[in-house]
């Protein structure tokens, strides 16, 4: 049947009622048009109008007479995009659609050769049509946007992988290069950094490599000085970031690290005058970490008793805060009043709490404070550091000076004479001393030592007492040689190793814990000896066990030559029950990002399933990290080098402990 029979020769081009046209049911496409094609569509008809006629045929009935109505043999995606149009009112229901009539061909022959002998245009010479469509025409984003029906976002893409170097470009379209390869080097638009790093990259890269090695010489938004700074203080100082457009950059990349810098330090600085102005320390340092290799002896606070105004204004604090809990404590969310308000109070019990705890006006007057860059980007200060040409001479803070100050002012009785005694003692072994000759005197003292190691190996109690006194001494009293007994501490400094360990809520506890035993010695180091024989025996053997436990050293380097010592650690951690599920979690910054995708399955695979770890396994690495960390949240999962071997042992076989214990109570 022609055309001819309706009165219409056959590829006759006409102007149809939009209302008139219909789907062919004979259309080869089932799969329905998606949104977004449509959307598009309709864009770009607002625009430029139907740049191609639809292809039509008359409908008729089971009679063979015409229906009026024609049905859409090619085109039906156009038609959809009027549709929505005039669903927008952008247009009236009977819009007029230029059509040819098609009569003469098999209407599911030409829609199949309609979506399938097409062929796309090279992504390439897409995105330098836009760029195009930028430079020349001089259209803005969101007009190029508006008219190809896209987000503005999508053309921002398409306009910058056409900023990429055309020797990359030419590469991509050779197949050379990936799609994902080419929208990393368009992490920047200058051509010579793109090829520079072209040229460096190992066989098949993937787009992190080609990204980290763009990037190598910026500064992701994410780190600490960007954090502390802020963007828009950096960008207000003339500095520029690098923005990545095909992943989470997490704010980009910043350009000019000397200007960041330059911002920190003096940001810092600032904060130490403030520091230094506020509490009147003799002088503040800002530095980025902390100067671990200072030299210095530290002072502590003391603790004193709040006076009954801030005893009151605490106690009121508290009240309110423990009132707030008990009536929100099923809330889900919190109101946002309520939420500001558990803010203040928390700030304000913290300003009173600190209050406990006071320094040394001596101390503060000769003594310091590093002001740091922590690494969560805050501002963390470490008070108390005396420099050594600052400390005073040990006669002036000596016990010999303490007695005499203590006679001036007619502080008699029991201590004053038995300060005298051992004054009187002292001076006449100087006295002694300096009517031998050296060698005589070194003679009588060794033979002295030797009558000590005899009677104090008979003593082990007092071993303990000697031994906790040499390690505090060297511990808390930085250069002082108030120790007989030969036992060196050497303490390693973990944070060289681990960084932002001492951030962790274990380095915080290790660190309180040190602070509060400083805070608990004497003054004047010659009255250590008085001070550990005076502890009971539990605080005795606490102190013991603290400056014992600040000198083991299990970190194993890449060059350590010790197999012994590192067994020996395997060995501790045993006796002392470790369990590092307290202290440790798998989290993308602690292992999961630092490991392979082989190690994270097997990691989930290990702590979850392996059901779950096939699960993961076809996402790309970030991606797989992030969502293994959510995982692993939820269980006791740890490396092999974090495991201890007991402990492992009685997970694995709890009932047979179990089925020990009353054997173990019967020999007892």
């Amino acid at each position: 049947m022609s055309a001819k029979t309706f009165g219409i020769p056959d590829g006759t081009e006409v102007r149809i009622p939009l209302g008139k046209l219909k789907k062919s049911p004979k259309n080869a496409r089932r799969t329905p048009h998606g949104e977004a094609a449509i959307e598009a569509l309709a864009a770009s008809i607002a625009v430029k109008g139907i740049l191609q006629n639809l292809v039509v045929e008359p409908e008729v009935d089971g009679e063979g007479a015409a229906t009026g109505f024609f049905c859409v043999t090619i085109g039906e995606g156009r038609r959809l995009a009027q549709l929505l149009r005039v669903k927008r009112k952008e247009i009236k229901k009977n819009e007029p659609i230029r059509c040819v009539i098609d009569t003469a061909n098999d209407p599911h022959e030409i829609s199949l050769d309609e979506n399938v002998t097409r062929e796309r245009m090279h992504p390439a010479d897409e995105f330098e049509a836009f760029r195009k469509l930028s430079d020349e025409r001089g259209l803005g984003v969101e007009e190029i946007a508006a008219r190809f029906g896209v987000t503005a976002h999508v053309v921002r893409q398409r306009l910058r992988l056409g900023a990429v170097s055309p020797r990359l470009v030419q590469l991509y379209r050779d197949g050379d290069l990936t799609l994902e390869q080419l929208m990393s080097f368009a992490i920047t638009d200058d051509h010579a950094r793109q090829e520079a790093v072209y040229e460096r990259l190992p066989f098949d890269p993937d787009a992190a490599t080609i990204r980290r090695l763009l990037t190598e010489t910026h500064v992701p938004a994410t780190d600490r000085r960007a954090r502390f700074v802020g963007l828009e203080a950096y960008t207000e100082a003339g500095g520029t970031i690098l923005r990545d457009l095909f992943t989470e950059d997490r704010g980009g990349y910043l350009e000019d690290v000397a200007l960041l810098n330059l911002l920190v330090t003096a940001r810092l600085g600032r904060e130490a005058d403030s520091l230094r102005a506020a509490e009147g320390w003799k002088w503040t340092e800002p530095h980025l970490d902390f100067p671990h290799a200072h030299s210095m002896r530290r002072v502590y606070p003391h603790p004193i008793a709040l006076s009954p105004e801030d005893e009151a204004a605490l106690a009121v604090a508290q009240n309110e805060f423990e009132r707030l809990t008990e009536q929100h404590q099923t809330a889900e969310e919190l109101p946002d009043e309520v939420d500001a308000r558990f803010g203040e109070l928390e700030t304000e019990i913290d300003r009173l709490e600190a209050k406990r705890q006071v320094y040394d006006p001596d101390d503060v007057a000769c003594g310091g404070a590093f002001v740091i860059l922590n690494h969560d980007g805050t501002v963390r200060i470490e008070r108390g550091f005396i420099r050594p040409e600052d400390e005073k001479p040990y006669a002036e803070t000596g016990h010999e000076g303490d007695a005499q100050a203590a006679k001036e002012k007619g502080e008699g009785g029991v201590e004053a004479a038995h300060d005298g005694e051992e004054e009187g003692s002292a001076s006449d072994e100087e006295d002694e001393d300096q009517r031998l000759s050296d060698t005589l005197v070194r003679d009588l003292t060794a033979h002295r030592t030797l009558g000590l190691r005899l009677n104090l190996s008979e003593q082990p109690d007092v071993a303990i007492v000697a031994v906790t006194h040499a390690l505090a001494a060297q511990i808390f009293y930085f250069g002082a040689n108030a120790h007989v007994v030969g036992i060196q501490p050497v303490k390693t400094d973990l944070a060289v190793h681990a960084v932002g360990i001492e951030d962790k809520a274990a380095g915080k506890a290790w660190s309180d814990r040190h602070a509060n035993w400083a805070t608990q010695m004497p003054k004047d180091p010659s009255r250590l000896w008085e001070f550990v024989t005076e502890l009971d025996q539990d605080s005795r053997m606490a102190l013991f066990a603290h400056c014992t436990a600040l000198t083991v050293n299990a970190v194993k380097l890449p060059f350590d030559r010790t197999p012994r010592a590192l067994a020996a650690a395997r060995h501790l951690a045993e006796a002392v029950a470790l369990d590092m599920t307290g202290y440790w979690r798998p989290t993308v910054g602690s292992y999961l990002g630092r490991v392979t995708k082989a190690g994270i399955l097997e990691a989930v695979c290990e702590g979850v399933s392996k059901e779950a770890a096939e699960r993961l396994s076809g996402m790309k690495k970030a991606e797989m990290a992030a969502a293994a960390e959510q995982l692993l949240a939820a269980t006791d999962w740890l490396p092999p080098l974090l495991r201890t071997a007991k402990r492992e042992a009685q997970a694995d076989a709890p009932d047979e402990a179990q089925a020990s214990e009353p054997r173990l109570e019967a020999a007892e």
